[in-house]
């Protein structure tokens, strides 16, 4: 199942610390994921950032919430035991435990309203939809989207030898082919379907064959394709690598899974550009910070 949403883990967590003793977050995040039957597939989800799960973000903001409400408290770090209010909370079976529920409680009032922006209960859907990170990463997603659409305009622009050459220029910039003019651009004509080659590791001793194919970003990369780029290869010892701005039918994806082609589509290709800032600037730059615990662990 999806990852539940941040207001939906309320009431587990609550659960968790029923018993009055105080449990740490670890124990925690076991009952809640026992709760919800979440896979290893579903904890390890990550962000769009990919610097954090989104199992892990809603459970921090679930916690911080109930704490702010009053609800839990953490008499030790990373460790929490329920209030006499937040017992209340879940013998009241006929309470729904949300952020409308939580507003009830000064402590959370003043943390939504003037810590974070005014919320507006009324829409409670939005209200529980969103945490100040999940609305972080999502513009976060936007741009990055936006950019990439950008990007592979810019390179619709070049010619197809300069494609070649940009594809190249990519791969050296991601570690490859690290001496010095060990990537190349083959001949412009008499390639045999072969691009460009490049060093996979510092001596040379393996190499990757390239196929660089500019073509409308609407169009489809079709098996036939790949197989006269694996004949192109055949017997040279060596991997193959199709890059192309368009896209891989099914056939075709299949095709080079079984053959160990690797493939770049347009959208791969612009965020790739994106990942390693190849052809990219930084415009702006935000940290988002959170507690160092071994430092206050020195301090223990």
């Amino acid at each position: 199942m999806a990852v539940p949403k941040y207001n939906e883990m309320y009431k587990p967590f609550l659960e968790a610390l029923k018993d009055g003793k105080q449990h740490t977050l670890k124990d925690i995040i076991k009952y809640i994921v026992k709760y919800f039957d979440l896979t290893e597939s579903d904890i390890s989800e990550l962000l769009p950032s990919g610097r954090q799960t989104v199992f892990r973000n809603r459970i921090g903001w679930a916690r911080t919430y109930l704490k702010k409400s009053g609800l839990i408290g953490s008499p030790k770090r990373a460790e929490f035991i329920i209030t006499n209010t937040g017992k209340d909370a879940i013998s009241d079976r006929t309470v729904v435990i949300d952020n409308n529920y939580l507003m009830r409680f000064e402590g959370f009032q003043r943390f939504v309203n003037h810590d974070l922006g005014t919320v507006d209960t009324q829409n409670e859907t939005q209200c529980d939809k969103d945490t100040p990170d999940d609305i972080f990463e999502r513009a976060f997603q936007e741009i990055n989207d936006n950019l990439a659409d950008e990007i592979l305009s810019e390179v619709m622009k070049i010619s197809p030898t300069s494609f070649e050459q940009m594809a190249i220029d990519l791969l050296h910039k991601m570690g490859y082919g690290a001496f010095e003019n060990s990537g190349r651009t083959t001949a412009v004509t008499g390639d045999e379907g072969i691009d460009g080659i490049i060093m996979e590791d510092r001596l040379g001793f393996s190499l990757i064959y390239i196929q660089a194919k500019k073509w409308d970003s609407q169009s489809t990369v079709g098996r036939p394709e790949l197989q006269n780029f694996v004949g192109a290869i055949a017997g040279k010892g060596g991997k193959g690598l199709f890059v192309t701005t368009a896209k891989f039918s099914k056939q075709a994806i299949e095709y080079a899974k079984h053959q160990h082609i690797i493939l770049i589509d347009g959208v791969k290709l612009a965020k790739l550009m994106i990942e390693h800032n190849f052809g990219v600037r930084v415009k702006k730059t935000f940290e988002i910070k959170a507690v160092d615990s071994d430092l206050f662990n020195d301090y223990m």
